[in-house]
């Protein structure tokens, strides 16, 4: 592929994140907006944004791996690490779903859970306005039955929010 191309191609990339950035802007704005006055002056809290903006920043992430998938042959150590970190991407994202199922399921009303793609670090944010040892100790038991991660490595932050 030549220089022109590849220059072309990656222009190309570099506007279509632009524009997904000013729409996913004006569209996260505009729901909010709307939002606030159809449900009676409820807000957003933060789980639900927090997914929102993570959704948000990995499908930009993939938008920029699928660019670079596409632009190099198979055969290319910039094809294979792109394939590779897309996997590994999609790989968190389910671990990251599972854990906060788990979390739910010991009676919280919503949970979300940040795996570090190039650390062990879990950070982990649950609906509750305080982290009692017992609760502590059920989440860790989680980590450590079911995904073998240390104690260590995992941060647990109530941070309440009415449903």
């Amino acid at each position: 592929m030549s220089n022109t191309k590849k220059i072309a191609l990656m222009s190309t990339l570099v506007l279509l994140l632009a524009v997904t950035a000013v729409f996913n802007f004006v569209l996260a704005g505009t729901r909010t907006t709307a939002n606030v006055g159809a449900d009676s002056g409820q807000s957003v809290n933060f789980f639900t944004s927090h997914r929102a903006e993570r959704n948000s920043t990995r499908s930009e992430e993939f938008v920029q791996l699928d660019g670079i998938i596409a632009a190099y042959a198979a055969d290319t150590q910039e094809y294979a690490d792109a394939v590779a970190e897309k996997q590994k991407m999609v790989s968190i994202m389910e671990e990251e779903l599972e854990l906060e199922t788990m979390i739910r399921s010991l009676g919280f009303s919503d949970a979300v859970v940040l795996i570090g793609a190039d650390s062990q670090n879990v950070n982990i944010f649950i609906n509750s306005s305080e982290l009692t040892a017992e609760t502590a100790l059920k989440i860790f038991a989680i980590f450590e039955d079911e995904k073998e991660m240390r104690e260590g490595n995992i941060a647990i932050m109530p941070i309440y929010a009415e449903s």
